[in-house]
């Protein structure tokens, strides 16, 4: 689907969708918990289907009834072989591959996209290790044996969601486990998220010096909770507000550990006297804001530098080379370094035409440089924001934005 969208503000009342992280998080506890759990608050996307099937696969059972899910949790694992669809979800597939392994599942895990594509190196080592076997070293996957708890040695600066996938797993273990990072971990603030939700679930975990102390023989207990609202999705109206709109943004805690949470920190030091200064970001923790940053950027007057995110190459689309091509294809000047961004000042952007590269951050991002451009934006392939925020181009529209679809194929 190919969308038009002319320059516009944006005004009024909006409450963010629910965390996609913590929804992920949430669903995946309660399948393991022994009982029922209800689950409040959850927007429903195809990266957060992907994970209920997932779960239900591996035998959880699962009610969702508009935002509310309700799961009972996996009793006994089917026999067989489980085929664990994950779509386009990197949080889905290295969330649940540990997990599977340490309930014994025999699976298989398959994807499209790029997913098949995502590294899962660190997995194939540590976990065949530990008693997993991995029959194939490509997509699809499939693995056998039961994962044991042990020693691993992680790389804390590939992906944050390695760590994540076996804080689920190792306190089903019957051995303690213990997790040494070899590297800095970047994307911290995802690892917090696991953490406090699994302290939700009666999960305890013990942070060392080095990494992570897993006991092993625990249970997962039921528990009801409420996915607070996602910081990453509310990133795109704060930087709308930045550049003229005036939305008013609800449904989030003041409180979260969610890392995203920065924009606000990063809007305030720059935005100011109606103008926005340049800025210098480490995005070593918060990836996901890189094209909502880059907007803003552009937007600068003077010149701004994204460093630290060499990871985005290999997301749903190379986030810095299609971030850079959104700008510079509105009139912007934007260069790819190799962890990074330098965006260059460039007075007002222009119309144009945006490729969306499949990649929903990328097409959200472009909605809002839209908003502040001399002429209309046509982005293509806009449908893929349906990943992670399917009433986007709704509640844009809602709120005074100006969305005509030119192409349905």
């Amino acid at each position: 689907m190919d969308i038009r969208i002319s320059p516009s503000t944006l005004h009024g009342h909006l409450d963010i969708p629910a965390s996609k992280s913590c929804a992920h998080r949430a669903i995946i506890a309660a399948a393991l918990a022994d009982g029922t759990s209800t689950i409040t608050g959850v927007t429903m996307s195809k990266d957060i289907t992907a994970t209920i099937e997932a779960m239900s696969a591996l035998g959880a059972q699962f009610a969702v009834d508009g935002s509310t899910v309700t799961v009972r949790g996996i009793s006994s694992v089917p026999a067989g072989k489980c085929s664990i669809d994950c779509n386009e979800s990197g949080s889905t597939l290295r969330f649940v591959i540990p997990v599977a392994a340490v309930l014994g599942a025999e699976a298989e895990f398959i994807g499209r996209g790029r997913l098949p594509h995502r590294p899962i190196d660190i997995y194939t080592r540590e976990l065949s290790k530990n008693g997993v076997n991995f029959l194939t070293s490509t997509m699809p996957y499939n693995i056998t044996g039961r994962l044991r708890g042990g020693r691993y040695e992680i790389e804390g600066d590939v992906s944050s969601q390695f760590i994540t996938g076996l804080l689920f797993a190792l306190p089903l273990a019957q051995e303690d486990s213990e997790i040494v990072l070899t590297s800095h971990l970047e994307s911290r603030p995802y690892v917090d998220i696991t953490t406090d939700m699994l302290r939700g679930f009666g999960i305890e975990i013990t942070e060392t010096e080095s990494g992570f102390f897993i006991p092993g023989g625990q249970k997962y207990r039921p528990h009801d909770c409420r996915v607070e609202g996602d910081y990453s999705q509310a990133a795109f109206f704060f930087v709308a507000n930045a550049i003229g709109s005036d939305v008013e943004i609800g449904n989030l805690n003041k409180k979260s550990v969610q890392g995203d949470k920065k924009i606000l920190e990063i809007i305030e030091k720059v935005c100011y006297n109606n103008s926005i200064k340049g800025f210098s970001a480490d995005c070593s923790d918060i990836p996901d804001l890189v094209p909502i940053l880059t907007v803003l950027a552009a937007y600068g007057s003077e010149k701004s530098v994204i460093f630290n995110a060499k990871r985005l190459k290999i997301k749903e689309s190379d986030r810095l080379e299609s971030a850079a091509a959104l700008i510079n294809s509105l009139g912007g000047n934007v260069s790819v370094t190799d962890d990074g961004l330098i965006i260059q000042p460039s007075g007002r952007l222009h119309g144009g035409v945006v490729d969306s590269y499949g990649d929903h951050r990328i097409v959200m991002a472009a909605a809002v440089a839209a908003l502040g451009c001399d002429g209309d934006v046509v982005i293509k392939g806009a449908e893929a924001a349906e990943k992670s925020y399917p009433d986007f181009f709704t509640d844009y529209s809602n709120l005074g934005g100006k969305v005509n679809v030119i192409n349905l194929e």
